[in-house]
This record gives structure tokens, sequence and C-alpha cells, in this order.
């Protein structure tokens, strides 16, 4: 499979910024993964916004621990977790250092690669619930506690 035409990457700044406007944005925004050489690339469709020690559904509400460490870190960095304990999901940090915001990829819209991200969800091509969740969407990149 041939390399795609892919945007620049956004910039760090963009993730400095307040995290219900940063997940906003990311609607529309493309999510990109090699490995292996074969690209797989899907379309940000929804987000989901976590504001830190005040937000009661937040991995940080419970304050500073190992697993969330990443989160207190600098913007635009990835907090990658165990969903339920069965399936891994992806933060992408915002805000500040030190305020642990982030906002979590809910959904892709499979652009370029979809027969391999159909086939590590074992699902035919022309299936279009390859990466509308979380844990799918993990699934279908290759993304795991590795990131």
């Amino acid at each position: 499979m041939s390399a795609p035409s892919l945007p620049a990457p956004l910039p760090r700044s963009f993730y400095d910024r307040p995290t219900d406007l940063v997940a906003r944005e990311l609607l529309g925004c493309l999510v990109a993964r090699r490995h292996d050489g074969i690209w797989r690339i899907g379309r940000v469709v929804e987000t989901e916004a976590y504001l830190g020690e005040r937000d009661r559904a937040a991995h940080s509400w419970h304050g500073r621990t190992a697993r969330t460490e990443v989160m207190f870190g600098p913007p635009g960095h990835a907090y990658v977790f165990r969903l339920y304990g069965s399936s891994w999901a992806c933060n992408l940090v915002t805000g500040a250092a030190g305020e642990p915001q982030a906002v979590l990829l809910r959904a892709l819209e499979p652009v370029h690669g979809v027969e391999i991200m159909s086939a590590r969800r074992g699902f035919a091509p022309d299936r279009r619930e390859i990466s509308n969740g979380p844990g799918k969407l993990c699934h279908a990149l290759g993304i795991d506690g590795r990131f």
C-alpha cells in the first residue's frame, strides 16, 4: 500500500489550549498510524473532554498516580490506558502541564487502510463498525500499552 499524502502533524501548541475547545477542533482531523510499512488512517468523528481533577469521570480525579502521570505532563502526549480491563483507549493530553486534562478519541471514520483495520477487527472490509468506539479505534489502528 503506497504512502498517503498527509497534512503536517498538529503542533503541541494545538493541545495547549482549553480541553473542550481541543475536543471540538479535533473533529475532522486525521489520525495516522504506520506499522510494518502499512498506513492506517481515520478521520476523528467523536471525542470526549475530561477536565482533570474537578471532573469525576477523569482518571486524574483521584490525583496523580503512576498510571495518570502522563496526564500531568506537557500537552500533546498520548495517554493510552486499559478500558474496563479489556480494550485499550487513547486520550490526548491538553492544557498546561500540571493540569491533568485530556481528550478521549471516541470514534474514527476509516479513510485509508480500511482492509487492514477490518482484518485486525475480524470484520469484512465493507462493515462500518471498524472504529466506532474507543476500544475498537485502538484495536483497528494497533494502539496499545506500548504507546
